[in-house]
């Protein structure tokens, strides 16, 4: 099972690195920096999608990344946004090399036109062990009812390996949706 957006399309711009970092703020970058890679990887496994070719990397300090979405320019309308508060929806993959754990954590927030923070989504961050499957994981959340006066849409995340090893052995993400259900 896989993220589709039959809603409004994908907001996040360059979701599945195919353009290597463009459209991403890069808010840490530590040990080694973030780097693009082909699936399935180094010890990893392919993706449950397969027009899904690569993934974003971290290292072994902490590295995050995010993207703010302005939704007037997206073409959404205040009234729309303030009276009819479609639900919005985030969609996130994350994955563990085989053979080195990893965290991961994720930061979602509804900013206003001065951007304070409205309503957010922040998860407590997993932890994959050492020796895990490899497997893709996601995670989802709806914001609904969130009241009037959102203008944006501030995403964030990122994480590092548990091993502190040199090199790219950090949590894998690709994949990330945001998407507005009219």
């Amino acid at each position: 099972m896989w993220a589709t957006n039959s809603l409004k399309n994908n907001l996040i711009k360059n979701p599945c690195a195919l353009e290597d970092l463009k459209y991403w703020t890069i808010d840490e970058n530590g040990g080694d920096k973030w780097k693009v890679e082909d699936l399935p990887g180094g010890e990893g496994e392919l993706f449950p999608n397969p027009s899904v070719t690569k993934y974003f990397v971290t290292s072994n300090q902490p590295c995050k990344k995010s993207q703010i979405i302005d939704l007037l320019k997206e073409g959404f309308s205040v009234e729309i946004l303030d009276k009819a508060q479609p639900a919005i929806i985030v969609t996130d993959w994350y994955a563990a090399r085989k053979d080195c754990g990893c965290q991961y954590e994720l930061l979602v927030r509804l900013l206003s036109a001065d951007k304070k923070t409205l309503q957010e989504f922040h998860p407590q961050p997993v932890t994959l062990p050492q020796h895990s499957d490899g497997q893709w994981h996601y995670v989802t959340h709806t914001f609904s009812n969130y009241g009037p006066g959102v203008r944006y849409i501030s995403f964030q995340h990122g994480g590092k390996d548990t091993l502190n090893w040199a090199g790219w052995y950090g949590v894998r993400v690709t994949n990330s949706s945001v998407s507005i259900d009219i």
